[in-house]
């Protein structure tokens, strides 16, 4: 029947998925929302300039809502196929495992962390119990997070950061007169 203790929160984290975008379009990606169920991928990523090549690039969002989580996330190995960026977002809404805080104090900013397919396999594990996961906890992944792992996104589809260059020529890669 599944695990009568998960505690599911289907608003919270279709609200991941935005969040994803809004920080891809922050750095001048296009990103598109996949339909809902989509299988291995929830948003596509493309240039900006439709003149600067067809290359696009497939991102699954997994989420945490927890702050006090285990930093680890589900990953099907089925699914490595379908996607060449995961984005994990720690959304810390509060403390969800520590009994007798309340979980309003551990309300936190997010973090989020931008891992090529290839990290992934690396660091995928499947248990007896059948569970496949990605655990995080004691990793170096400071070059995978917030926008240092946007920027991998950026840098594989050759997008320029902005510049007052490419802003003011009206076109990107049009410098002003």
């Amino acid at each position: 029947m599944g695990n009568v203790d998960a505690r599911r929160l289907p608003v919270v984290a279709h609200g991941a998925e935005f969040l994803v975008m809004g920080y891809l379009m922050r750095r001048n990606i296009l990103a598109y929302k996949a339909p809902p169920n989509n299988e291995g991928y929830d948003i596509i990523c493309i240039h900006p300039n439709p003149r600067c090549g067809t290359k696009q690039i497939r991102v699954q969002v997994k989420s945490r809502y927890q702050t006090d989580c285990d930093r680890a996330f589900p990953v099907k190995e089925k699914s490595f196929d379908a996607f060449d960026y995961l984005v994990v977002a720690f959304l810390n809404i509060g403390f969800f495992y520590k009994k007798g805080k309340p979980v309003v104090e551990g309300c936190r900013e997010p973090e989020f962390y931008c891992f090529p397919n290839a990290w992934i396999r690396e660091h995928h594990r499947v248990f007896e119990s059948g569970w496949q996961k990605v655990h995080t906890k004691g990793l170096d992944l400071d070059e995978f997070r917030g926008t240092k792992g946007f920027e991998l996104i950026a840098a594989d589809l050759g997008i320029p950061y902005p510049s007052r260059e490419t802003i003011v020529g009206g076109e990107e890669g049009d410098a002003a007169p």
